[in-house]
């Protein structure tokens, strides 16, 4: 069925924020070629999957997706649908093979050659790109961004690390970095539209090197900080053997260079460490937040966490158990290790049961919100600065912001807007969320004041 009026790609994305990132790069591209964004699948002429093989239970959402995408594509046979990122990468020829609606498969190094696959998938042929690149980093491209607040910013692709869990090398290829200067004048062209908050992306975040200015990252950050001092600028995902004390002392300098570090730790115990080739020990880890303490002594720390890697043991388990009392950190990201194909710890054997991991990972769970909620309560009664990004999920006369440290404030509706930063005198919290007040116009300025102190 062929349609009228402009051309339509409708899109879904999966997984990390560098997929949120890459599916705003997709837009651009698919833009320059005459497509607009649907929100409608019913409507769409192109339909697309950016994916995630990170775990089994992402890849398994997107078979489920495809399968309903198969009853639309028997009501609209001229439909295109297309499975992109990671799993387009990892699995390319199980999906063009399988009986799923799949007329493209296309790897996150080969986004320029979608409008290209699109239309040839339009006569009948089923396109395949899925070449990895030592260069691409798509730093000409403007993403396509609807949100006018908050902005994702890939710096970097790709990862040199090889943790014997972990796909993305395979899937994302090796690292390289895009130059400063075109991430500065990204960020400049988002300040300049209103937006006021960015977070730095890669899979390696602060291993960037623009070879071409001899820069790090932490010039980088400091660069995309001096655009605009009212600018909070995030950055993710951290590895810590690449956590420089110019990194730290960077982060502490700028008041607008939020105080809050993903720092994953993956694992409490020097073995299971060395197994999954973290190339640091639990004590070099410990040294580490305690330097970033030290230096950043307001700090937000969260980190990652897997439960249940090969040959792990009750002693493992109780090792980081240990860690997490120790450090106390504001937040856990935490998994049952999920094997992947012909990674380094697929080929040591799932030993762990299903059970023991279940087991293992609510008491991590259990411990760390114990933790959360015991942090959260230590901010009751003091005022916090927030930016404000709108209605709260669960109640329309509520607004919800975060604060500097990562945390999510909800109190009741003002006369302020999105994107302002309102003092909150905190009145509650639980292990996941802060509630309060608007604080009066002098405790927000003494907020203000004491925030840059």
């Amino acid at each position: 069925m062929k349609r009228n009026g402009p051309k339509t790609v409708y899109i879904e994305t999966y997984g990390c924020q560098m997929n949120v990132a890459d599916t705003e790069v997709v837009l651009s591209i698919m833009r320059e070629n005459g497509y607009g964004r649907t929100f409608d699948l019913t409507s769409a002429d192109v339909v697309l999957v950016n994916t995630c093989a990170v775990r089994e239970n992402a890849e398994q959402r997107v078979y489920g997706r495809l399968g309903d995408f198969k009853h639309q594509k028997k009501k609209n046979p001229a439909l295109v649908v297309g499975v992109l990122g990671c799993m387009a990468e990892r699995l390319r020829k199980d999906l063009m093979q399988s009986e799923l609606p799949v007329d493209l498969v296309v790897g996150p190094d080969e986004y320029r050659k979608l409008p290209e696959l699109v239309e040839n998938a339009r006569e009948g042929e089923k396109g395949i790109a899925v070449r990895l690149s030592r260069v691409e980093n798509y730093d000409d491209i403007i993403p396509l961004r609807t949100d006018g607040l908050t902005a994702w910013v890939s710096v970097m692709r790709g990862c040199d690390k090889f943790c014997t869990f972990c796909v993305v090398p395979f899937t994302r290829g090796r690292e390289r970095s895009r130059s400063l200067r075109g991430v500065v004048d990204e960020v400049t062209t988002l300040v300049a539209k209103g937006f006021r908050e960015v977070t730095l992306l890669g899979q390696n975040v602060n291993s960037y090197n623009d070879e071409s200015s001899g820069s790090n990252f932490a010039d980088l950050l400091a660069s995309v900080a001096d655009v605009d001092p009212m600018l909070r600028v995030r950055f993710t995902t951290s590895h810590p053997q690449d956590m420089s004390m110019k990194l730290i002392e960077t982060v502490a300098r700028h008041q607008n260079i939020c105080k809050y570090i993903h720092l994953p730790v993956q694992s409490g115990s020097d073995r299971i460490l060395a197994l999954m080739n973290r190339t640091y020990s639990s004590s070099h880890y410990r040294k580490l937040v305690n330097a970033i303490r030290g230096v950043i002594p307001e700090v937000s720390l969260s980190t990652d966490i897997i439960a249940g890697f090969p040959t792990e043991t009750e002693r493992d388990h109780a090792l980081t158990l240990e860690l997490l009392r120790e450090i106390r950190y504001d937040g856990a990201f935490t998994f049952k290790y999920s094997p992947r194909e012909n990674t380094k710890a697929w080929h040591m054997g799932d030993d762990v049961s299903e059970e023991t991991k279940v087991h293992r990972l609510n008491e991590i769970i259990d411990l760390q919100r114990d933790i959360s909620f015991s942090k959260n309560q230590n901010l009751v009664g003091q005022i916090v600065e927030v930016l404000l990004e709108g209605a709260s999920r669960k109640s329309l006369q509520d607004f919800s912001g975060r604060t500097d440290s990562n945390k999510t404030v909800v109190f009741p509706q003002t006369e302020h807007v999105v994107g302002d930063y309102i003092g909150v005198s905190i009145e509650r919290a639980n292990s996941a969320t802060l509630f309060g007040i608007a604080a009066s116009n002098a405790a927000r300025v003494d907020a203000r004041l004491a925030r840059n102190a």
